[in-house]
């Protein structure tokens, strides 16, 4: 009675493999044109990446993105014709990359953060930049999850990319002129518009300060150590750092042929 139950259940069990032949050869059949559709895809898409000239970082990731997502959906799709479960499997899943998720949240922040300045492009590798964040420097390179800046004192400075795509961002290489500003102090004393004058002609004299927009001079606070003056021009922004320099040098020995007088420590030239 046993041996014929058991030849009953291989017999079952066979006819099962049998009728499932169909299945898994349509599955497998699946499997192979799927991968030689997904390959075509993506050498339509490279193609396209290249035409548009998009970023490399962004190309990658993009394509990566996409292979995943047509691969996964090739199995699933092969699996539930061979009369797999998927249901399980995919409730599985999604639960997997939900404990993932909430895991990696800063680093998801800063992929996200990533992906959205290097689609928008708020600044390219060799601008400078500064940031809400603290951050500060010239660009060296943008990844999906750190944008690397060499500061001012050459130090190499990674900013995450969440932070830096949410804060205000101040890129002076995209600008063609930047403003110079300076200010400091003379002696309650000193006539005034001999100072203008003096100021003025140095600033004339100087062919990077701009004329438009034009330099302008005026009189701040009237503090108790003396006046404070605040000098404004514009030069052009590949010479800025070097045309404020020196022109703070100038104007300070111009100002002292003149004899025009200063209150002991009292010069500050701010930066802006």
């Amino acid at each position: 009675m046993k041996f014929i139950n058991v030849e009953a259940t291989l017999e079952r069990l066979l006819n099962n493999i049998i009728d499932q032949i169909p299945s898994v050869l349509i599955g497998l059949a699946i499997m192979v044109i799927g991968r030689y559709v997904i390959g075509f895809l993506l050498k339509i898409i490279d193609k396209r990446f290249e035409k548009r000239n998009f970023d490399i970082s962004i190309r990658s990731f993009v394509k990566s993105l996409i292979k995943f997502t047509l691969y996964a959906f090739l199995l699933l799709t092969a699996a539930t014709t061979m009369g797999f479960q998927t249901t399980s499997f995919i409730a599985a899943l999604s639960a997997f990359g939900l404990a993932v998720g909430m895991a990696l949240q800063g680093s998801l922040s800063n992929f996200a953060g990533g992906v959205l300045i290097l689609i928008f492009r708020p600044f390219d590798v060799g601008d400078y930049i500064s940031s809400a964040n603290g951050s500060s420097g010239t660009v060296e390179k943008i990844d999906l999850l750190y944008t690397t800046l060499i500061d001012d004192d050459g130090i190499r400075v990674f900013s995450p990319n969440g932070t830096l795509a949410n804060s205000v961002i101040k890129n002076f290489t995209k600008i063609s002129a930047r403003r110079m500003q300076f200010s400091f102090l003379i002696a309650y004393d000193t006539n005034i518009k001999l100072a203008r004058e003096t100021i003025l002609a140095v600033l004339n004299e100087d062919q990077r300060v701009l004329q438009k927009p034009k330099a302008e001079l005026f009189v701040g606070d009237l503090k108790e150590s003396g006046i404070t003056i605040t000098i404004r021009a514009w030069t052009n922004r590949e010479v800025y750092w070097a045309t404020k320099n020196e022109l703070a040098e100038r104007i300070k020995e111009e100002l002292d042929n003149k004899a025009i007088n200063f209150p002991t420590n009292a010069i500050k030239i701010l930066n802006n």
